[in-house]
């Protein structure tokens, strides 16, 4: 009963065309009052304008200060508003139940909620209840099978070339220089070019050593064999950069002083020639064709400590690691060994591992500066491979086909990359990103394979001797300005720690 009183109540207040109770009176109204006293005018109606003559009618005066003026009062009886109603009269309880009624859904059937999915997905192409807009957690749901979304191709469209950010740096694509290097023995297992820490450059031509001075420009033939059929095989320069290894084909291993251009000492322990070399402080490694490895200590008459036996045939890759720890070994045998610095507990040397997956000689071997049981090896014709290595643990991390003969590889010391030479069909250099082994850029120019590669001190330019009796120079890992004087603020700030230690 007391629904159908509140629906009366709230019916007869929205009616238009009853009189309001409780409000002010109208504008004619109040004008019929104040022409004076006598019984009103019958049929007055307020969209009708009255019949009164215009002398009988007074307009109000506007003029300011004049006590004839009227001013409208806020009526104070006690009452509803024009527009709000009156409170007291609702039933806030009615309308509460109301209310909640109306948000208070009814249990649908199953067959009902089945009839308006199917609906959802025929007319969106997903259902409704299961699509939100945003999620909190977890991972965002996949579109069901076969959905597609026709804004996705204005909405995955590549950024113009203009407004587009070059995110990698620019590589030249031609050499910074080229030199001649006439006489150069297109003998894939030789190491025939070195780069000084003091910036020389030492190149093997047949039977002579030529130095070059990369900031002079100037031009030193160091030595040239006595007999005419003996030749250079290999080349390495000490750390400091002071001293100069030299490998010949009648098995002997030269130490020259670079500074008085003068043969120091003449070390002679193998029986065929001397194809590869690399320094470990005062222990000089050398690997010779009959696959045995020997250690010469510099310092003493009897410079021959050790011997490495670990391959069958010729040894053409050596390299030690930058802490010292391990030596790397590359063959003919298509094998590469990983020997510790110290003898075992037997008294002899044995390698701490051993890889075989290559299908080629290993000549390619190269230990990362900044992961020092990180290697590198790359493959000869037969197998074209570039494999990334972790020595400690001999998992192989990485592999990618070259397509080619590697010929050399080496790690950039300013960026997270490598550059590797190749031989047969394009000559090229490859630098590639590390570790998820892409390309960054190919260098083309030689006409014939690549021999060998070697990095300036400073680490931007490449060096690569080529069978085509040149050299090229490569500024392929220039640094930044900026980032190349923070490089350099952080060396001599590492410098004077050591010389304050020393003191």
């Amino acid at each position: 009963m007391a629904q159908f009183l509140f629906e009366a109540d709230l019916h007869g207040l929205l009616k238009l065309d009853t009189p309001i109770p409780n409000a002010p009176p109208a504008r004619w109204q109040r004008k019929a009052k104040e022409s004076g006293p006598g019984p009103s005018p019958v049929g007055v109606s307020p969209m009708k304008p009255a019949n009164r003559s215009h002398s009988s009618s007074k307009t109000p005066s506007k003029t300011p200060g004049k006590s004839g003026s009227k001013v409208q009062s806020t009526p104070t009886r006690a009452g509803g508003d024009r527009y709000i109603p009156n409170r007291s009269t609702m039933q806030m309880e009615m309308a509460n139940f109301l209310l909640t009624k109306e948000n208070d859904h009814a249990e649908e059937s199953p067959t009902k909620k089945e009839q308006q999915k199917a609906w959802a997905v025929n007319l969106n192409g997903f259902d409704v209840e299961e699509a939100k807009i945003l999620r909190l957690s977890g991972k965002p749901q996949n579109a069901p099978e076969g959905y597609q979304n026709n804004l996705k191709v204005l909405y995955s469209q590549k950024m113009t070339p203009g407004s587009s950010r070059k995110n990698s740096r620019y590589i030249p694509s031609m050499p910074d220089r080229i030199l001649d290097a006439p006489e150069i023995r297109n003998d894939y297992y030789l190491n025939l070019i070195d780069w000084s820490s003091q910036n020389f450059l030492a190149v093997a031509l047949d039977n002579s050593v030529y130095l070059w001075n990369h900031v002079s420009g100037e031009i030193i033939q160091l030595l040239q064999m006595e007999q005419p059929d003996v030749y250079v095989s290999s080349l390495s320069w000490i750390r400091e950069g002071n001293y100069l290894a030299v490998g010949t084909s009648n098995a002997e291993v030269q130490l020259w002083d670079v500074q008085q251009e003068k043969r120091l000492r003449n070390m002679t322990s193998h029986c065929t020639r001397v194809g590869s070399l690399s320094w470990n402080s005062y222990i000089l490694s050398s690997g010779a064709r009959t696959g045995h490895i020997h250690h010469h200590d510099v310092r003493v008459a009897e410079h021959h400590v050790a011997t490495l036996a670990g391959h069958t045939q010729e040894v053409c890759g050596l390299k030690w690691s930058l802490d010292g720890r391990y030596l790397a070994s590359g063959g003919n045998d298509n094998l590469v060994n990983v020997w510790p610095c110290t003898q075992g507990s037997g008294g002899d040397f044995a390698p701490v591992q051993t890889f075989t997956q290559h299908q080629g000689a290993v000549k390619a071997v190269a230990w990362c500066p900044w992961q020092m049981n990180v290697l590198a090896t790359g493959g000869g014709t037969s197998d074209r491979q570039i494999r990334i290595w972790n020595v400690c643990s001999g998992a192989c991390l990485s592999t990618v086909d070259a397509h080619s003969q590697v010929c050399s590889i080496l790690w950039s010391t300013n960026y997270r990359e490598f550059v590797s030479g190749h031989g047969f069909a394009q000559n090229q250099l490859v630098i590639w990103k590390y570790p998820t082994m892409t390309k960054v850029a190919e260098l083309q120019g030689h006409t014939a394979r690549i021999l060998n590669l070697a990095m300036s001190p400073d680490g931007a330019t490449v060096a690569s001797a080529a069978a085509d009796e040149t050299l090229r120079l490569w500024r392929c890992f220039e640094m930044d300005p900026i980032k190349k004087k923070e490089k350099e603020k952080a060396n001599s700030a590492k410098t004077s720690i050591i010389h304050q230690s020393i003191r």
